[in-house]
């Protein structure tokens, strides 16, 4: 169906503008939306695309600099705005150290008002804005764990008391992974298959994962739905039922003919705090406490919403494997 808020017509192109395109979900955005033909799409990073083709339609702009990304604006007059732009390591110290967050939604939401021609804008934020496990009580409940999920608690806030008078809504990704992802995703996929994945003891736990090829048409869809649904409102985006880890680590394995073995949990325990101590060193190490913890909390998220406006995943997680694996091959991953 054609884009329902008012302005537009069902076959009209629009014209697109994706910050932080040379990103992981914005590499894959970017490609799925040049595919679909009804887009014309801009991107805007301070990376240079991983992808060659991609090259012609990204600009290097910095979102924390005002009056370039209004010279952008101003030249491309985009009709919608989804933006990916930030900082999403876990390795800053301070919120300045994540000002791309802070400062750089500040001024993308300033320019937008600016800007006329843009109709709706999509914000990213991030699972991280609650800690693993956490369960909010609304949209407007946190608990970050993070400086990085902290800042994107900020970002949030400064999104909601904005004042932005077109439809805009925050999407918060769950752990996204498949072709184009990098750590810590990539590192799972890379410890199954080098054989150096076992099974925790019987502490098997579930978390809500997506592939990205669901996530980007979950993007789309926000794109494309009725303004009224989407307008002011929050959406964990990921696939449905929750993945249970030893059931996907067996999955990846299978198409490898690898065997995981069981391993008593105790031991993992010893392996996190030798590497809580190498990391105090500098040296680094796959396993510590806190990615030990992560790796046993249940982190299941409300997909709830965001099945309303799309109903049906496009892709099975076989399927995702499928692609992911083959992606990784052609890269030289494995």
């Amino acid at each position: 169906r054609g884009l329902l808020y008012p302005g537009y017509k069902k076959r009209e192109v629009i014209k697109v503008l994706i910050t932080g395109g040379s990103g992981f979900i914005g590499t894959n955005l970017i490609s799925f939306l040049l595919e679909r033909g009804s887009y014309k799409v801009k991107s805007v990073d301070l990376a240079t695309p991983k992808i060659e083709s991609h090259k012609a339609v990204w600009e290097c702009v910095d979102i924390r600099d005002n009056g370039a990304l209004a010279i952008f604006f101003e030249v491309f007059s985009p009709d919608m705005v989804v933006h990916l732009a930030a900082r999403t390591d876990l390795r800053g110290a301070t919120l300045e150290d994540y000002d791309s967050n802070t400062l750089g939604v500040e001024n993308l939401i300033a320019v937008i008002k600016k800007t006329p021609s843009v109709k709706r804008v999509l914000f990213a934020s991030s699972m991280y804005v609650c800690r693993p496990g956490y369960q909010p009580a609304d949209m407007d409940d946190y608990a970050p764990h993070t400086v990085y999920g902290e800042s994107k608690v900020l970002t949030e806030k400064i999104i909601k008391e904005a004042g932005l008078n077109i439809p805009w809504a925050i999407f918060r990704p769950t752990s996204i992974w498949g072709p184009w992802f990098g750590e810590p995703y990539i590192d799972f996929f890379k410890i199954v298959l080098s054989r150096k994945y076992f099974h925790l003891g019987k502490r098997a736990c579930s978390k809500t994962y997506g592939y990205i090829g669901n996530t980007v048409r979950q993007i789309e869809a926000l794109m494309k739905a009725d303004g009224k649904d989407i307008n002011k409102r929050v959406f964990y985006i990921g696939d449905w039922p929750a993945y249970d880890i030893s059931q996907w680590a067996e999955e990846i394995a299978e198409k490898r003919a690898i065997w995981i073995p069981r391993i008593p949990f105790f031991l993992f325990q010893i392996a996190g705090f030798f590497g809580d101590l190498l990391k105090l060193l500098g040296i680094k190490f796959p396993m510590t406490s806190f990615r030990l913890r992560n790796m046993t909390t249940d982190n299941i998220h409300d997909l709830t919403p965001i099945q309303k406006i799309m109903p049906v995943l496009p892709y099975s997680r076989k399927e995702g494997i499928d692609e992911t694996l083959a992606w990784m091959t052609l890269e030289g991953k494995i």
